[in-house]
């Protein structure tokens, strides 16, 4: 749903920033320096968050002390297939530069290596070499190895 948000104040702001959880939002506001320091305080807040959110969980799965660590499912969101622009790609990353191996389970994609990584057709393979398999959400494909299994997916419901 797209929804426009008349004054940036506190109301405004708030509410903008609730409803944008699930929604697009655009916020309008007559005072253009105030525009401008939201979008340049928001925009650097998005991007610390996400580099803290993803060296969280780098370290979390390193905590594991694998030696491969399998990624279950490229496109992080349901029916996604925007694999270039995936945000497992920074987890990935730092993994690597601890010379950890990452494998990627992905049926759909085509080529045999994915930023360096080898791309595993094979689900039983893959569920057999990797000592951690990161999803986005479990799946009914994984449960067998659950205990291997790293996700933000609490209570099944994504």
């Amino acid at each position: 749903m797209k929804i426009a948000i008349a004054g940036t104040g506190y109301v405004g702001l708030s509410n903008g920033l609730l409803l944008a959880q699930h929604n697009e939002v655009v916020a309008l506001d007559i005072i253009p320096e105030k525009v401008e320091m939201l979008q340049n305080s928001l925009i650097s807040a998005i991007v610390d968050a996400n580099t803290t959110r993803k060296d969280f969980i780098a370290e979390s799965i390193l905590k594991r002390n694998p030696k491969v660590v399998g990624i279950y499912r490229l496109g992080m969101k349901g029916g996604s297939d925007n694999f270039r622009s995936s945000a497992i790609q920074g987890i990935m990353k730092r993994i690597k530069s601890k010379g950890i191996e990452v494998i990627i389970y992905e049926p759909v994609f085509h080529e045999e290596e994915f930023f360096h990584s080898k791309v595993i057709k094979d689900l039983n393979e893959f569920k057999q070499l990797s000592d951690v398999i990161v999803a986005n959400r479990l799946s009914s494909d994984i449960s067998d190895v659950e205990s291997k299994v790293y996700t933000r997916d609490l209570f099944d419901n994504d």
